[in-house]
């Protein structure tokens, strides 16, 4: 196949100095690529004007382009344009002066190759050009007859020496393949028999398996019926202990805190009193009880120094917002404060963080108590801590927190119902239910405004 596609020159036909008789089957293949090689090598040879018109864009390509892409236009040029096939035959000439100079003289070198001189009598169409491309082409035939003869004897030589090797290896792979299968099929027999063997011992040790398992399951049933029976009963034992052993530590208990809770409370209510008569003595300026009894001049309506007239005693009333009268409430005899935490520190610095809160009011408390000697508890609400809150108490200050389930203020109404009758509780809490609640229980309640104020002060 050549830069034509394969499609095949026109044949020519004689005419007027054609020399001889037209072509009467196709250009062999090999000279028609002869034929458009040599047109393409004298194309560059021509002036742009002599070339015609179909072959002129093609008129800068190399010669090796031109056989690539204007085959087609080159043989249609040979094939129609009788002065531009000429002029071809006459670069020719000049290129090969003895073939053409041979072929003008109705012979053909010898020695030349068919192809040339095909071509050259297709250009140069000397007398008798159709027979000698005929006869080049049968040549070329017959030689490409040959050398694909040679080559298909050379390939089937290889191809039985291939298969010869083929059959030598499939016969030493096939007699492999026997005694590897006799080896294996041998060796399969011992595995049967082993396994057989194997299969009977696993037999009968299932069986021995499945006896032993059936005395082992009915020792653990019995074993769990002796074990249940007697957790059962350890578990009536240890109930009946326990029950004995809350019982007696209940009466140990009852009889203990009974006691001591009341000796605490009459001790307490005891010192109460004194302190009461104490300082209702210094009130009312008794003489002491070492003294004799009153003398007239004690009779005399008067006021002695330092004791309050009537009109003194009626401007001693003080506001509830007033600072002082948590002085006078905490100054009385055994007086008990007990703070409400967080209604106190929510009220007075709410934007603190709840740590901080606490510390500032009880250094606060810590100052107070050491001020007035009053007995001092704040309460802060333990309901929703996740741990344990790290804290050490100041000094005369009694710290405590709800336990879980309980509010503060109920921490508060049982702190005030411990205490006995008569001593004065001063409860401080911004909550009105927690206020109505002491005040029925006997304490005094307080604002948590008022002790904001009172310290503010220490």
């Amino acid at each position: 196949m050549d830069g034509n596609g394969g499609r095949p020159l026109p044949d020519e036909e004689s005419g007027p100095g054609a020399g001889g008789p037209a072509l009467d089957r196709p250009l062999p293949e090999g000279v028609r690529h002869r034929v458009v090689a040599i047109a393409a090598d004298a194309f560059g040879g021509f002036t742009y004007p002599e070339l015609p018109v179909s072959l002129r864009p093609y008129a800068r390509f190399t010669p090796s382009r031109r056989v690539k892409y204007a085959a087609t236009a080159l043989a249609a040029a040979l094939e129609s344009d009788a002065a531009f096939r000429q002029k071809v035959a006459g670069r020719l000439r000049e290129a090969q002066p003895e073939l053409t100079g041979a072929l003008d003289s109705g012979s053909a070198p010898p020695a030349a190759d068919p192809l040339d001189v095909a071509a050259a009598a297709y250009l140069l169409r000397p007398e008798g050009w159709a027979k000698l491309v005929a006869t080049a082409g049968e040549e070329v035939e017959r030689a490409d007859a040959e050398r694909a003869d040679e080559e298909a004897a050379r390939e089937l030589a290889r191809l039985r020496e291939e298969v010869a090797a083929l059959q030598a290896q499939a016969r030493a792979d096939a007699a492999r393949a026997r005694g590897e299968l006799d080896a294996v099929r041998k060796e399969g027999d011992a595995l049967h028999r082993k396994l057989r063997a194997a299969h009977s011992d696993v037999k009968r040790a299932e069986s021995a398996q499945r006896k032993l398992q059936a005395e082992l399951d009915e020792t653990r049933a019995a074993a769990a019926r002796e074990r249940a029976a007697a957790e059962g009963e350890a578990r009536r034992l240890r109930t009946r202990i326990a029950e004995a052993e809350a019982a007696v530590e209940a009466g140990r208990r009852a009889v203990r805190e009974g006691r001591s809770v009341e000796e605490v409370r009459l001790r307490l209510l005891l010192d109460t009193v004194l302190d009461a008569a104490a300082g209702l003595r210094r009130e009312l300026a008794l003489p002491p009880r070492d003294t004799l009894g009153v003398r007239p001049a004690d009779t005399v309506d008067a006021v002695a120094p330092g004791e309050f007239s009537a009109r003194d005693i009626a401007t001693r009333a003080l506001s509830d917002t007033d600072p002082a009268l948590l002085d006078q409430l905490l100054a009385l005899p055994q007086a008990h404060l007990v703070v409400d935490g967080y209604n106190v520190t929510k009220t007075g610095y709410p934007a603190l963080p709840l740590e901080k809160q606490r510390l500032r009011l009880l250094g606060g408390l810590a100052a107070l108590a050491a001020q007035s000697g009053a007995e001092v508890t704040c309460v802060f609400d333990g309901a929703d801590l996740d741990m344990p809150v790290l804290l050490a108490p100041p000094r005369g200050v009694r710290v405590l927190f709800s336990k879980a389930g309980e509010t503060a203020d109920e921490l508060i109404r049982r702190l005030v119902r411990a205490e006995p009758p008569g001593r004065q509780i001063v409860v401080v809490s911004a909550d009105r239910e927690v206020a109505d609640g002491v005040a029925k229980a006997g304490a005094r309640p307080v604002a948590s405004v008022l002790l904001l104020k009172r310290l503010a002060r220490v």
